[in-house]
């Protein structure tokens, strides 16, 4: 297998750490996105979509979402899984990484990609371009506001998001919460629960 990715961007972060977690390696190389590196033809040829990460397995399959190489590799790798310990567990894990990524996630990225010239004429991911619309960083700052008060709420009483273990619903909430500090945006003092299993997951990260 070889893996493509970007260390510093949050989708290959999520993917970072669950592999840092499980101990896996697995032969990398890095497309430089601050060079605009994933719309070059060469990586264009291995995914048209220009994302990152890739992970392309011996047989020339390509997996081009962060949460299905996870899903892939913690089957490969079973020894501390990642997406629960049975089936209403590994639901649970999937449920929470897809209510992540709509509530927080792209929340941070309406905010991000719709202002300045860094993602001018792309304000979401891809080849595709299209302009830029002001009007969404508003909507996007209001969703960040509502992501923390709901994660705030869920982790009350509770250490993990799903049962008694981390998972990848953890570190894709804890990306996010760091996500959100490129758009300038923190954890309130409204959300002290969060903030505490932010600062937590930080040490367990050694971050």
């Amino acid at each position: 297998m070889k893996l493509y990715t970007y260390e510093p961007a949050p989708n290959p972060r999520r993917l970072g750490l669950f592999i840092k977690h499980k101990g896996i390696s697995i032969d990398t190389q890095a497309i430089d996105m601050m060079t605009k590196e994933q719309f070059s033809d060469s990586f264009c040829a291995i995914n048209p979509r220009s994302t990152l990460p890739t992970l392309v397995l011996d047989n020339g399959t390509v997996l081009t979402d962060t949460i299905a190489i996870c899903l892939y590799l913690d089957g490969l790798h079973p020894e501390k899984p990642l997406f629960g310990r049975n089936d209403l567990e590994r639901a649970q894990v999937i449920g929470r990484c897809h209510q992540i990524f709509f509530e927080g996630f792209s929340a941070v990225a309406e905010v991000l990609r719709n202002k300045g010239e860094a993602f001018k004429d792309r304000p979401l991911p891809g080849p595709l371009k299209m302009p830029q619309i002001p009007a969404l960083i508003d909507r996007g700052n209001l969703r960040i506001g509502a992501f923390y008060e709901t994660m705030n709420e869920e982790l009350t009483g509770r250490d993990f998001l799903v049962g008694n273990n981390l998972s990848q619903a953890d570190i894709d909430l804890y990306v996010t919460l760091g996500f959100s500090g490129w758009v300038k945006r923190q954890i309130p003092d409204n959300c002290p629960v969060l903030q505490n299993w932010f600062s937590g997951m930080k040490t367990r990260f050694g971050e």
